[in-house]
């Protein structure tokens, strides 16, 4: 998850990368010129994006469903890094639609805010970002991951575009990476793929600890790690491993070489177009296969 080690390394990383200037990656990552660092898929099907409100125990979240123009297909629940539901996540869930998903992609923050909760262009790099959605971040627990993750698979699940003879999967980003973990355990009747690309605190000390949950579930999984955080955790991808053998559930795990905490979503700072269309990739093998 993002932190002040996070910052540190990405400090560092832009230094030697010779990055864009701000004003330039604002230009870049704003408005329509988003859609740009995001290729479309030759046979993109086409989507309908809707606005909606989900009623959850403890209020209305607004969120994003996104799916193909007809038919029914699989459910996916999306969650969003730690700068929550912006026009870089909608464009995300939208590619996915195009592949053949039934997409929601969710304010994680609905309880403080209205998406988006930052402005278009803010970095976690930035001192007042991290001061606007630390403690929002710091609001959520492991409870209302799982009470969020049962209200939003109860949507999906009531709508005419979600194909409820098949298994449904979650996505998650930094801080959404625990919760795919939460979400698959919370409804494993019905979500059967998860992926966690950069996550963090997959593994902790705690009690709650999201690989604690792993023999609850029925997911298969894929873990894209971020170099910069397997560097400081090292081990976290050996007890992922083994807690998913133990389970006799299959799961990817791997560590992205080269690719910062942080990389796959287009506005950050970091992307790392390459490694990002790699770990997409990956997803889609992993959908095709568990969601089939």
């Amino acid at each position: 998850m993002c932190d002040q080690n996070t910052v540190e390394d990405n400090k560092k990383y832009l230094g030697k990368s010779g990055t864009l200037s701000r004003r330039t990656f604002n230009a870049l990552t704003t408005g329509a010129a988003l859609a740009l660092l995001i290729p479309r898929a030759a046979n993109a099907m086409d989507v309908i994006e809707t606005d909606v409100m989900v009623q959850t125990p403890d209020g209305m979240a607004d969120c994003l469903f996104v799916h193909p123009a007809s038919g029914s297909y699989p459910g996916v629940i999306i969650w969003p890094d730690i700068l929550g539901l912006r026009p870089a996540f909608r464009l995300m869930g939208k590619r996915l639609a195009e592949s053949g998903y039934s997409v929601l992609v969710v304010n994680p923050y609905y309880r403080s805010a209205r998406s988006p909760v930052i402005p278009e262009g803010a970095s976690f790099q930035d001192e007042s970002t991290r001061n606007l959605v630390l403690p929002m971040a710091r609001s959520l627990s492991a409870k209302t991951n799982m009470t969020d993750a049962r209200a939003f698979v109860s949507f999906l699940d009531q709508q005419a575009p979600v194909d409820t003879n098949r298994k449904m999967g979650t996505t998650g980003y930094c801080m959404g990476g625990p919760i795919t973990m939460r979400t698959a355990a919370a409804v494993p009747d019905r979500i059967g793929a998860g992926a966690s690309f950069h996550g963090g605190r997959l593994v902790t000390d705690k009690a709650d600890s999201p690989h604690l949950l792993v023999p609850t579930m029925n997911a298969q999984f894929l873990f894209a790690i971020a170099a910069n955080d397997d560097e400081r955790e090292p081990e976290v991808k050996h007890v992922l491993r083994e807690t998913y053998d133990k389970a006799g559930l299959a799961a990817e795990i791997e560590v992205y070489e080269g690719a910062m905490h942080g990389w796959c979503p287009p506005d950050s700072r970091v992307y790392n177009e390459k490694q990002a269309e790699r770990a997409w990739a990956r997803l889609l093998v992993l959908f095709d296969t568990a969601l089939a």
